[in-house]
């Protein structure tokens, strides 16, 4: 048993030892290696201490950090309501800046309307003036309107006494001598400060009436005291030339034959109007058509421009200042005849083509207000606005219209010959379509009127004739004491002649194919003049002679009626050379049957 428990403690013996030497060399490793372990125990100290060190900078950082971002936050917050701020002020800006700009009243503006005379400046200033004050009237609920207020009715008083005596002044030289041409200081004063009269209109009404009613009464003297010298000038020529209405049976041969000079007269356009200076010369004679037609074309001329004038210039318009002016837009369609009563009337051209001296043209300046376009021509105008602005029309003119009338009624009594009754009355219808194109319906009217005046007396003379040759015809002009007027081949063929100018005359001055007025008295000639030939050759007893007598006449009235080629195409000479064809057919055919039946008698 010793021996078997040997063995083992030997053996734990040797591993003890074993053991003790490892341990043994590894003390001596790390006795070997213990200062590295305490330089990396220091390192690891130290890197402890550095992660605490960064721990608690980070930790401070992430505090920071939060502040910033709240900063931030806070000013991104700020920088929004200062944005949005920004933008509240930049929408009220320029209406801020114009309120302040309405609520104010620069020194310069009322230094210009206090300080200076009107004049072309005060153009601009009256329309900035007026802007302002209804700017003020509009914003009246404001304190510092309400605060100005005072000081701009008192601009207002002071600007409305200086335009008052502005316009009062120009119209001084016509009250002072009518030889003063109206129509040039309407187109070169007048309608360049049609702004300020516009600013009476709207601001001072019962200045702006003054103002009208003192270039009314001017005006009406001026045009009155013109007309009243011309119509007495043209009174002097048509004493030297009375037309005096003779029956187609009277006179001698066939009045001159056809008178284009005189038919001529019918047309606006053709030759110069009679001056008032030519009445001096006591041997200067004119037609009484030409006399009408230098009446009719001065006053067409006269009236239709002061026509123009009074419904741009006086007409009412609001206040609307554009942003830029607009100078020399047309005003007047037609250009004026201009009177000068010391020399009689200028002699002018006409729109409508009448040749009567040089064209005037006629502008209109905006000068602050929108300019005188086709807006505000009279045809647009509706009636209520028409009505005030005719009513001006015809206080200035109403003295001019009644001279007119009266002269047309002396040129009327007595009745002048046919022809001319009927070329005056053409002349009057052309006189009314030239109006109508220039758009004067006062004027139309009085000229309308002036038509139907003329129609009676027109239908008075053809009466006249009808029944004289009615009268001679039946042979019914025989009385107690004296018997039937006898016919002559001569005065046949007088009245045949008369009857041709007649007839051919009433073409030209005809258009249109069916006219009654004109055309129903002409076959109402046509047959009376009929019957006077055959009464004039029922006395010949040769049947053969009276056929051919027959023929004769109605070749005479063919003859007659073909000159000129420029007749025959009218439909009315067609027909009427067709019927004297027949007659003169008719004639040629009784000659031959006559003499055929006496050569069968014979055998």
């Amino acid at each position: 048993m010793s021996h078997s428990l040997l063995p083992t403690m030997n053996g734990e013996t040797a591993q003890e030892s074993k053991f003790e030497s490892e341990i043994g060399q590894q003390s001596l490793f790390y006795h070997g290696q213990a200062k590295d372990f305490v330089d990396l125990h220091e390192q690891v100290e130290t890197s402890v201490n550095l992660l605490d060190s960064l721990e608690s900078f980070l930790s401070t950082f992430q505090k920071d950090l939060s502040s910033v971002s709240g900063q931030i936050s806070e000013l991104q917050e700020r920088s929004k309501d200062i944005d949005n701020r920004l933008k509240s002020r930049r929408r009220i800006e320029k209406p801020l800046s114009s309120l302040l700009s309405d609520l104010t009243i620069p020194p310069s503006l009322a230094i210009a309307i206090l300080d200076t005379d009107v004049g072309e400046p005060w153009i601009v200033t009256i329309t900035d003036f007026e802007q302002r004050l209804d700017g003020l009237k509009v914003r009246s609920r404001v304190k510092a309107a309400r605060d100005l207020g005072d000081v701009a009715e008192g601009l207002r008083i002071v600007a409305a006494t200086k335009l008052r005596t502005f316009f009062l002044a120009l119209l001084q030289p016509v009250r002072t001598s009518v030889t003063t041409n109206l129509q040039v200081m309407q187109t070169s004063i007048f309608v360049k400060y049609r702004a300020l009269y516009a600013f009476l209109q709207r601001q001072a009404p019962n200045v702006a009436n003054e103002v009208q009613r003192a270039y009314t009464g001017t005006a009406r003297t001026y045009y009155e005291t013109a007309f009243r010298r011309y119509i007495r000038s043209l009174g002097w020529i048509k004493a030297r030339t009375p037309e005096k209405p003779e029956p187609i049976i009277s006179g001698n041969g066939d009045n001159g034959g056809l008178d284009q000079d005189r038919l001529a007269f019918a047309k606006i356009q053709g030759s110069s109007v009679i001056l008032a200076y030519m009445a001096d010369d006591k041997t200067h004679e004119e037609p009484i058509e030409a006399i009408l037609r230098s009446l009719f074309l001065v006053l067409m001329d006269n009236a239709t421009a002061e026509y123009a004038f009074v419904t741009a210039f006086f007409r009412s318009e609001s206040f609307a200042p554009p942003p830029a002016r607009e100078p020399n837009s047309a005003l007047f369609s037609p250009s004026a005849t201009l009177l000068f009563p010391d020399c009689g009337f200028h002699d002018r051209r006409s729109n409508a083509g009448s040749e009567m001296g040089t064209h005037v043209s006629r502008s209109f300046s905006g000068n602050g207000h929108r300019p005188r376009d086709a807006t505000a021509r009279p045809s647009i105008m509706d009636k209520a606005e028409r009505v005030p602005l005719d009513a001006i029309w015809k206080q200035i003119l109403d003295p001019v219209l009644e001279y007119c009338k009266t002269f047309v009624t002396t040129v009327l009594e007595p009745i002048p010959p046919a022809v001319p009754l009927l070329t005056m009355i053409r002349l009057t219808e052309a006189v009314i379509t030239e109006v109508q194109k220039r758009d004067c319906p006062p004027l139309e009217n009085f000229l309308f009127a002036m038509r139907l005046q003329m129609w009676p007396a027109f239908q008075k003379i053809m009466s006249e004739h009808c029944d004289a040759l009615r009268k001679l015809a039946e042979g019914s002009a025989a009385s107690y004491f004296s018997r039937a007027a006898s016919t002559t081949d001569v005065s046949v063929a007088n009245i045949c002649n008369r009857y041709i100018v007649m007839f051919n005359s009433f073409v030209i001055l005809t258009d249109q194919e069916e006219e009654t007025m004109i055309f129903s008295n002409l076959l109402r000639l046509r047959q009376e003049l009929t019957k006077l030939i055959a009464r004039h050759t029922e006395n010949i007893s040769d049947d053969v002679a009276k056929a051919t007598k027959q023929s004769a006449m109605y070749e005479v009235l063919l003859q007659g009626l073909n000159k000129g080629t420029h007749l025959s195409t009218h439909p009315k000479s067609q027909k009427e050379l067709a019927y004297w064809a027949e007659k003169e057919e008719e004639a040629r055919r009784r000659i031959v049957t006559i003499a055929q039946s006496r050569r069968i008698g014979k055998r």
